[in-house]
C-alpha cells in the first residue's frame, strides 16, 4: 500500500462526506481530493516532476491540505518547514534536500523570500495570495496518476534542530503509513465520521494523524492557534474524538479553573508527546478530560512510535512501577533498551541511552548527512540521545536528553527531573531547569519558574520542594519566578540552549568543570 493509494480510494468512497473543517470553510472529500488533484497538475505544469522534492510553509488553512494530497497525488516529495523558524534552518532545509520548488503562505513569505536566488536547486517559490485560487481551478482537474511503489519516499521531516543544524529523515510510503497507524495503536480504533482536532500545523506531530481518519472516513478539522478555552469550545462544538496534545497545552489548560466540570462525550483519545508531562498535569488533565481520554506516546522523528499507553496503565497501581511517570511500554514490534555510554546494555531501573529498533518505522539514515546516520544508527539500533530507564514490568521512564544533563560535583542531574516536580507545585504553570556555571561545583541547576501574573512564589518553596522529593544534591542553587512564558521550538519543546546562553557568555565551554 501506498498513501497515494490509500487516500484516493477513500476520496471515492466517501466522496460526498464531510473531510475537511477549518474556520467557516467545510470541504467533502470529493471537493477535497478535486484541489488536491489540481494542485499537482498545477506544480507539474511548473516543471516539479515525481520524486522530486517540494517545500511547504504554512498554518493549518486548506490550502494547507492542498499540498498534502497534491504531493501524494502527484508522487512528490514533501519538505514540511517549520513557521517562526530562522531563515537560516529553512535555508538549510530546502539546500540539503535539493527541494526544486516551495510553497508558502503570503503571511509567511517573508521567511522564504529570495531564497530562489540563494539556492542552486530552488526553482521557483510559490505564494499562496489573491491569485491561488484562480491558479488553482485553471490546471486540470483530471488525476495524473504516476506510477508509486511502496518504498518510494514520500515526505522528508527534519528534527526539531535544539541541538545543531536541523536534519532530514526521508520515510518511504511504507514506513509513514506505518507510523500513522502507530500514533493511533493505543487508543480506541477510528471510525467512520470520527473528528480529529488539529492544534498544531500539519508539518509537525499532528500532521501524522491526518491520513489515519482520511482514510476511514473521518473529518480532519483544523484551528490556527492554540488557546486554552478556545481549544475546549472546538471540542465541544466539533464533536472531537480525538487530538495530539503538547504537555505545555495542557500545562495550559489545566491552570483555567474554567476548564473544569465541562463533558466532552465524543471524545476518545487525547495523544500526548513531544515531553515528558508531570504527574500533577497527568491528574489534573485526567480531571478535566477524563481518564479514559488520556494516551501517551514516545517516539522521536528517527523513529516513531516506539512506546504507548492507555488510562488502564498511565493511572493503574502497579507494584515495582510508577506509570505516572512513565511514557509507556514498547509496541509489540519495538525493541528498546537501555546502554552505557560503552554500548553495554543495562539491567531494569538502570539509568542511560535509550536505543530502539523498529523495522517499519525508524529512518534508514539523515538525509545527505552520512557522518551524522553513522552516529546516530549502530548495527541497526538508533540512538534516541534520549536519557531512561526501563523497570521489571516494561514501563520506559524518559529522564532527559543526554545534551541537557547537568554535571554537578560529578553527580548526574536531569533537568526533566526537577522540572516534572517543580510543576506539582500548585502555582506553577510551567518550569525550564538548566545549568550554569559554579565556581566550586563546576555547573548547578537553575530553575526558570512561570507563574500567572499577580501571583507571589517564594524561591524557597521551589528550592525546599525539590530537596524534600529529590533530596538535597538535586536542588537548583538559584530559582527565577516569571510571568513570560517559556520560549518553545518548532515542535512544542521548551528552549532551554536559549535561556542557558546569557549565563554562559564568555565562558569558553558550555559545559563548566569544576
Amino acid at each position: 500500500m501506498d498513501l497515494r493509494t490509500q487516500m484516493r480510494r477513500a476520496a471515492g468512497y466517501f466522496a460526498d462526506r464531510e473531510a475537511i473543517v477549518h474556520g467557516t470553510r467545510r470541504l467533502t472529500y470529493g471537493e477535497a481530493w478535486t484541489r488536491g488533484v489540481r494542485l499537482a497538475n498545477a506544480l507539474a505544469e511548473l516543471g516539479l516532476k515525481p520524486g522530486e522534492r517540494i517545500a511547504t510553509l504554512e498554518k493549518n488553512s486548506v490550502e494547507a491540505v492542498d499540498i498534502y494530497l497534491a504531493a501524494a497525488i502527484g508522487n512528490f516529495i514533501r519538505v514540511p518547514l517549520y513557521a517562526r523558524n530562522r531563515r537560516e534552518s529553512h535555508a538549510q532545509m530546502i539546500g540539503n534536500t535539493g527541494a526544486r520548488l516551495a510553497i508558502v503562505d503570503e503571511a509567511l513569505l517573508p521567511e522564504l523570500a529570495g531564497l530562489d536566488a540563494e539556492l542552486p536547486d530552488l526553482q521557483r517559490i510559490v505564494v499562496r495570495d489573491k491569485d491561488y485560487e484562480g491558479w488553482l481551478a485553471a490546471a486540470s482537474d483530471r488525476d495524473p496518476d504516476p506510477p508509486v511503489r511502496p518504498e518510494q519516499y514520500c515526505v522528508i521531516r527534519h528534527t526539531g534542530g535544539t541541538t545543531g543544524k536541523p536534519k532530514g529523515v526521508a520515510y518511504s510510503h511504507r514506513n509513514w503509513l506505518a507510523i500513522c497507524a502507530s500514533f493511533l495503536e493505543p487508543a480506541p480504533k477510528a471510525q467512520l465520521g470520527d473528528a480529529v482536532l488539529h492544534t498544531g500545523p500539519l508539518s509537525h506531530a499532528s500532521g501524522f494523524m491526518f491520513s489515519p481518519f482520511w482514510a476511514v472516513g473521518g473529518r480532519n478539522v483544523m484551528i490556527d492557534a492554540f488557546e486554552p478555552l478556545s481549544f475546549l469550545a472546538t471540542l465541544d462544538k466539533e464533536e472531537i474524538g480525538y487530538g495530539f496534545v503538547a504537555p505545555t497545552m495542557l500545562n495550559a489548560i489545566v491552570a483555567q479553573p474554567a476548564a473544569y466540570g465541562r463533558r466532552f462525550p465524543k471524545l476518545k483519545a487525547l495523544m500526548i508527546g513531544s515531553a515528558p508531562l508531570s504527574e500533577r498535569t497527568a491528574l489534573k488533565s485526567a480531571e478535566v478530560f477524563g481518564a479514559a481520554a488520556m494516551h501517551s506516546a514516545y517516539g522521536q522523528t528517527e523513529a516513531l512510535v516506539v512506546a504507548a499507553m492507555g488510562p488502564k496503565d498511565w493511572f493503574a497501581r502497579i507494584e515495582g512501577s510508577a506509570p505516572l511517570r512513565a511514557v509507556g511500554r514498547p509496541l509489540a514490534d519495538t525493541e528498546i533498551e537501555i546502554r552505557d555510554p560503552d554500548g553495554r546494555v543495562l539491567g531494569p531501573n538502570e539509568e542511560g541511552e535509550i536505543v530502539v529498533r523498529v523495522a517499519t518505522r525508524q529512518m534508514d539514515g539523515f538525509w545527505n548527512d552520512p557522518a551524522e546516520t553513522e552516529k546516530r544508527l549502530v548495527d541497526g539500533w538508533v540512538r534516541t540521545g534520549d536519557v531512561g530507564t526501563i523497570d521489571g514490568n516494561g514501563f520506559l521512564y524518559l529522564l532527559d536528553r543526554v545534551n541537557d544533563m547537568i554535571i554537578s560535583g560529578g553527580f548526574n542531574i536531569y533537568p526533566a527531573e526537577l522540572e516534572n516536580v517543580i510543576q506539582d507545585h500548585p502555582k506553577v504553570q510551567a518550569a525550564a531547569v538548566f545549568g550554569i556555571p559554579h565556581p566550586k561545583w563546576g555547573e548547578t541547576p537553575l530553575a526558570m519558574v512561570v507563574v500567572a501574573p499577580g501571583t507571589e512564589l517564594a524561591e524557597q518553596e521551589i528550592i525546599d520542594l525539590v530537596a524534600e522529593r529529590l533530596g538535597s544534591m538535586k536542588k537548583p542553587s538559584k530559582v527565577v519566578v516569571t510571568t513570560e512564558p517559556l520560549p518553545l521550538s518548532n515542535v512544542g519543546k521548551v528552549l532551554r540552549s536559549k535561556l542557558r546562553e546569557p549565563y554562559w557568555a564568555g565562558q569558553e565551554r558550555r559545559i563548566s568543570g569544576a
